[in-house]
């Protein structure tokens, strides 16, 4: 595909088109379904809990495929691996849909979460691949606009779908944006497949990932609802993720044709890219969950509202993110970066300063700020990320890259919940020392709630429900606050990368 001309403006527009519309069809069907689960745990007789296997089903078979998407791309061709894989994605909604019961739903998920990871790494390639040296960034950028925004909207999608019609349409809005991508894609790029290499299957490399992401995946989704490890089930999975792994990396690195390319790490800027790419994504999905966690629970928004106040933030990327992939290669991406995650601190602080009568206009404030530190942020990073790489390691590098950031997604969901809900232990015990007869602002509130015709268990039930919100509250902001010291400690990690941030790749222009 390397030596082949370049396509033309108007054939390039399209394949940019088809290849966003499958990525942003696959992380949408990620946080869309989250919202539905009420809705569907209800329609199959099912718990809230176990509903949600059909979220921990489709992310452990996802982060198992990101990883090996490389050693498949090179052993089946990346076109025909991407057709194939969102062609199935595009039937396996289907049957998600069709699905009469939770087994059957979880099946079909975990088939569906499989054929997800190529799609997501191998849309960015090929549009690297069939770009221009020069408007690689814009590339990247359009990648990434579509692949940031689209958690963000999945929310609202997911209620305002709830809320009118019934949970299988969640999955069935996929399947006329899935055939389109399919028939657009294999039209354009007909005759422009990657070099294919037969090499032998890494089976026990293989294995090893299958059985240590698995455990690590569901001991990330299931660890707070058990309590970590105080369930002996987290416990065991923890001891079979921690040995896979280890054996897994000692495996790939030795082996001679490894089904995961580890040494892309003995690249300095993929690693610290990736690094700073995991944790930014980890600081950032915690937000994303939280905020929307807190409305609902605490603050008594639907989830449409809750989805409408969190959305504000996909607003600039949508509208900056071309701007900065087209012209940030005037200028130093850790610069870039840096500016980016600066307006993460300010917005995160700004937060932390939230209080329970906050307003909806008050809320959405910083959360438009923060998507102009979206827009400096994500494009930049994955440019870093892939420099320096050949184009026969780029989908190997960005399948690793998104499996790393995606797992820190995982992170930033399982530690920011478990975080929250002990921050609220903790803040609701101090504020009760305070509930007591000696204390006038506690003893002259139950004297007023008295007067209003509330006492005895009624009076202090009001009261306790008061603490609870409060304390809510402050754990929020202790969330948003921590967050905010950690994008300035990237601030300091992004500059450990060395330019320049190039793709060793020389293009042929047709005449």
């Amino acid at each position: 595909m390397a030596n082949l001309p370049l396509l033309t403006s108007g054939r390039l527009a399209l394949l940019t088109f088809s290849l966003s519309l499958a990525i942003f069809m696959n992380v949408l069907d990620i946080s869309i379904a989250n919202v539905a689960i009420p809705s569907l745990a209800g329609d199959l007789a099912v718990s809230a809990d176990d509903g949600t296997w059909v979220i921990t089903s489709f992310a452990v078979s996802q982060a198992i495929m990101l990883p090996i998407t490389g050693w498949l791309a090179r052993r089946f061709g990346e076109v025909r691996l991407f057709l194939f894989s969102t062609a199935l994605f595009t039937l396996t909604s289907v049957l998600c849909g069709l699905s009469t019961n939770l087994s059957m739903l979880i099946f079909f998920r975990v088939l569906q979460g499989a054929v997800s990871g190529p799609m997501i790494p191998l849309s960015q390639s090929l549009l690297l691949v069939n770009y221009p040296d020069h408007r690689k960034g814009f590339a990247t950028s359009i990648w990434a606009m579509t692949a940031v925004v689209g958690p963000i909207f999945g929310p609202i999608m997911g209620g305002w779908i709830s809320d009118n019609y019934s949970w299988p349409w969640i999955f069935y809005i996929n399947v006329p944006v899935g055939i389109f991508s399919v028939v657009l894609t294999a039209v354009i790029l007909t005759g422009r497949e990657s070099a294919i290499t037969k090499s032998s299957i890494d089976v026990i490399g293989l294995i090893l990932l299958m059985v240590g992401v698995s455990c690590l995946q569901i001991l990330l989704d299931k660890g707070n609802d058990m309590d970590w490890f105080r369930s002996d089930f987290i416990i065991i999975l923890a001891i079979i993720s921690v040995v896979a792994l280890s054996f897994l990396i000692v495996w790939e690195l030795t082996e001679r044709y490894p089904i995961i390319d580890l040494k892309l790490f003995a690249k300095r800027n993929f690693c610290i890219g990736t690094l700073a790419l995991m944790l930014g994504y980890t600081v950032y999905f915690s937000n994303i969950v939280i905020f929307p966690l807190w409305l609902q629970t605490q603050m008594g928004y639907t989830p449409t509202w809750a989805g409408l106040a969190a959305a504000p933030v996909g607003i600039l990327p949508f509208l900056l993110t071309p701007f900065v992939g087209q012209y940030m290669g005037k200028f130093d991406l850790r610069a870039i970066i840096c500016v980016g995650f600066f307006i993460f601190v300010v917005t995160s602080f700004w937060q932390s300063d939230f209080y329970t009568s906050v307003g909806f206009t008050q809320l959405i404030g910083p959360r438009f700020i923060q998507g102009l530190g979206l827009a400096f942020f994500f494009t930049p990073l994955i440019t870093i990320v892939i420099s320096e790489l050949p184009p026969d390691r780029i989908a190997s590098a960005l399948g690793l890259a998104n499996f790393c950031r995606i797992l820190g997604g995982s992170f930033g969901t399982s530690i920011s919940v478990t975080l929250w809900d002990r921050r609220e232990a903790f803040h609701h015990s101090h504020l009760v020392e305070h509930i007591n007869n000696y204390n006038p602002m506690s003893a002259g509130t139950l004297n007023y709630l008295h007067d209003l015709g509330f006492s005895g268990k009624k009076n202090l039930a009001l009261v306790s429900n008061m603490i609870t919100k409060q304390a809510f509250m402050l754990s929020t902001n202790d969330i948003f606050w921590l967050s905010g010291w950690a994008f300035m400690f990237l601030m300091v990690i992004i500059w450990f990368v060395k330019p320049p941030f190039m793709m060793t790749k020389k293009t042929v222009v047709a005449e």
